[in-house]
């Protein structure tokens, strides 16, 4: 089996692979540990379980475990891969899986039903939520929670990634987009009926939960059948207290509640600290989740995580979608039939905003292909704003060579630079004016997207002084001189290691 079997196992294997570090010092959940895992981000440190936050010695819930997935290794563990196993691996290894099932099954019971609380006894700021950022407008409990919800007119399931602040002591608002996010095209369908929607708030469980649920698996499929194939067995899954929704069976703690359309039940939700890096757009009225249940195992860690991307301090979101964006855009090429694709890459930094696609070129308008099938799936809402494509030769996992194609590859007035304007993107995006950014009057905000084509341009004739190609040689060295100067190494004075 891949996966881990739970959040507590989880912890006991990273921290037996020295990938852990326990916190027994007290930390103010209000900015200080949100300080502490920013630090940590930055030393490239290890996951952190904060043991003795202030104001939570004793109570419901005292523990607190971040930064699980934010190192490449921890991400590589979490797949049942070695650390030093390459993009080009993990981004098939996730692709193929993606497209397999092994549906869930049904248990009657599990560990998190081991608290059930409801009614007047519910009250969220038992939990040790941080405020993470001293800008942001309240206590994020829904950072890496797995939102659970149900397609009222299919009967299947989404589980999907969504922030979520603490607005009174049993209600959570939240940041629901109708257009592009599943939750809200289920949140549509159930204010046509003027219903309240069902949800169901999923936090601390196996990670693979976590890396699947901010996956854009195509809607129709579940993800808990996705988990499964990745875990290797069925996710088991139990009945909420207070809806139809099913959770699995041993998660640490389980939020349950509805969602009204009825702008009279709507609460002030954000500013919040999100994946550009950047505080998030001013507060406003939002829909809320008014809780119904709680459920939670005995002795509970809550589970949280630090959002936001800067040079120097990736997230835990940053290096998940390395690897899911990357391999949802290998589909999409895949499914639209261009030949040629060798790697995909999205890095941590920009969490898939920026994507470098390397190809073997087999005709002139292949790149603009390439944008263009990206640009035409729903999974490109909020990702693959700038496409770079290189080719083969040119390693897209090194940005100096990267940088190198951009220089002298890429001519903007021969066809090397395509700007596609008003296309639908990203609410989050802050280079994106206020005005392209109103979901009420557009229904999604409107990005203005580039295509970087650094292949050499076809267009271009043939020179015979030039081995009949289109570009003069490289300055690389001919293979010959090469191994006759490697052989003679050491005679030079290098040590081999400069080989």
């Amino acid at each position: 089996m891949t996966g881990f079997l739970d959040l507590r196992q989880t912890i006991q294997r990273l921290e037996e692979a020295g990938e852990l570090h326990r916190i027994s010092a007290e930390v103010d959940w209000d900015r200080e540990l949100g300080a502490v895992t920013r630090k940590a981000l930055e030393q490239k440190g290890p996951a952190l379980l904060f043991e003795a936050i202030k104001g939570y010695r004793t109570g419901r819930c005292m523990r607190l475990v971040t930064s699980i997935l934010a190192s490449e290794a921890r991400l590589r563990q979490v797949l049942g891969f070695p650390k030093n196993a390459s993009n080009k691996d993990l981004v098939r290894h996730v692709l193929e899986t993606n497209r397999k099932a092994i549906p869930p099954v049904q248990v009657d019971t599990g560990p998190v039903k081991q608290n059930i609380v409801t009614g007047e006894k519910i009250d969220l700021f038992e939990f040790p939520v941080p405020r993470w950022h001293p800008l942001e407008g309240g206590r994020y409990i829904n950072t890496f929670a797995s939102i659970v919800t149900r397609d009222p007119d299919t009967g299947v399931m989404n589980v999907g990634v969504y922030r979520g602040m603490i607005s009174t002591k049993k209600s959570i608002s939240v940041l629901l987009v109708k257009g592009g996010q599943h939750w809200g095209r289920h949140f549509q369908k159930y204010a046509d009926r003027g219903q309240p929607m069902p949800v169901a708030c999923v936090i601390g469980w196996d990670p693979m939960m976590d890396f699947i649920a901010g996956s854009p698996i195509a809607p129709g499929m579940c993800e808990y059948d996705v988990m499964g194939a990745y875990r290797g067995e069925p996710v088991q899954l139990i009945k909420c207290e207070t809806s139809d929704l099913e959770v699995p069976a041993s998660p640490e703690i389980v939020i349950e509640g509805f969602i009204s359309a009825d702008p009279s039940t709507f609460e002030m939700e954000g500013p919040f600290g999100e994946a550009t890096g950047h505080i998030s757009d001013i507060p406003a009225l939002r829909p809320a989740i008014q809780v119904s249940c709680v459920t939670h195992r005995d002795n509970p860690i809550f589970r949280g995580t630090l959002e936001g991307t800067l040079p120097g301090s990736t997230s835990e979101n940053g290096f998940m979608a390395t690897i899911q964006r990357s391999a949802s855009a290998w589909n999409i090429l895949e499914g639209a039939g261009i030949p040629g694709i060798v790697d995909v890459v999205c890095t941590p930094i920009t969490v898939g905003v920026n994507i470098v696609v390397q190809i073997r070129k087999a005709y002139q308008g292949q790149p603009k292909q390439i944008a263009a099938a990206l640009w035409g799936n729903s999974a490109s809402q909020y990702k693959y704003k700038n496409v770079i494509v290189v080719e083969e030769e040119i390693d897209p996992t090194s940005w100096e060579q990267i940088d190198w194609a951009l220089a002298f590859r890429v001519n903007a007035g021969e066809g090397g630079i395509t700007v596609f304007p008003g296309i639908f993107g990203s609410v989050l995006d802050p280079s994106t004016p206020l005005r392209d950014r109103d979901v009420d009057q557009l229904g999604c905000a409107q990005w203005n997207r580039v295509l970087i084509d650094a292949t050499r341009n076809w267009t271009f004739e043939r020179r015979k002084e030039w081995n009949d190609e289109r570009f003069p040689p490289t300055v690389r060295l001919d293979p010959l001189d090469e191994a006759r100067v490697l052989a003679r190494w050491d005679e030079f004075g290098f040590p081999k290691s400069n080989q």
